[in-house]
């Protein structure tokens, strides 16, 4: 990694903890040129302004995320075990990264089921398709249903959207939130009907 590459995340991981402490409105570029030590015409070497920062800030965020979870689910074969595990990372990978967490609480429209409006589309297109190939591998072997693979993979992460909208600030709220996800999964994988009832 070069000087300026490595500068320009030096800068990006300060302006996710400034916008995490303030907020978007009362954040300041400033804030961020004073976190890193440096002056606000520095600074603007590298961004063209406050939301420019913002954004690129987040994206930051969100590919760091996605590269994390793409490394935990890497090794795993099974596409049963890797789609667990890709659901359940993806989602505690909030309760490590509290300042990321802070800024999606903060501005709910970073994530949305209204694919024209999401901002940061390519991101999401990478873990949509991270999901796709896992549910396809699946079907594939034979462990998932024959199953429309494209629609299902859009539906599921419309679901998991929705957890993420919903995660909550403090700890507490987390933590119910999050077991409402697990149960989501749990019935996603075994389904609601027991199979000693099911008489069809």
């Amino acid at each position: 990694m070069n000087r300026k590459t490595d500068r320009k995340q030096q800068i990006l991981d300060a302006a996710l903890r400034v916008f995490a402490r303030y907020g978007y409105r009362r954040a300041r570029v400033e804030d961020v040129a004073d976190e890193l030590g440096m002056t606000k015409g520095n600074l603007y070497l590298y961004v063209s302004g406050k939301k420019d920062l913002h954004d690129q800030a987040v994206a930051h965020g969100l590919t760091r995320w996605q590269s994390k979870v793409a490394e935990v689910i890497a090794p795993i074969e099974d596409p049963v075990e890797r789609f667990r595990t890709l659901c359940l990372s993806s989602y505690e990978y909030l309760s490590e990264d509290a300042t990321l967490r802070t800024i999606i609480t903060d501005d709910p429209t970073i994530f949305t089921l209204s694919p024209e409006r999401d901002r940061f589309r390519a991101i999401n297109q990478t873990a949509l398709t991270m999901l796709q190939d896992t549910l396809s591998e699946g079907v594939r072997q034979g462990r998932f249903r024959d199953i429309d693979v494209d629609s299902m993979a859009a539906s599921l992460f419309s679901i998991y959207v929705m957890y993420i909208i919903k995660t909550g600030h403090n700890s507490e709220e987390f933590q119910s939130i999050r077991k409402m996800y697990r149960d989501t999964l749990d019935i996603l994988l075994h389904g609601l009907i027991r199979p000693d009832r099911d008489n069809r």
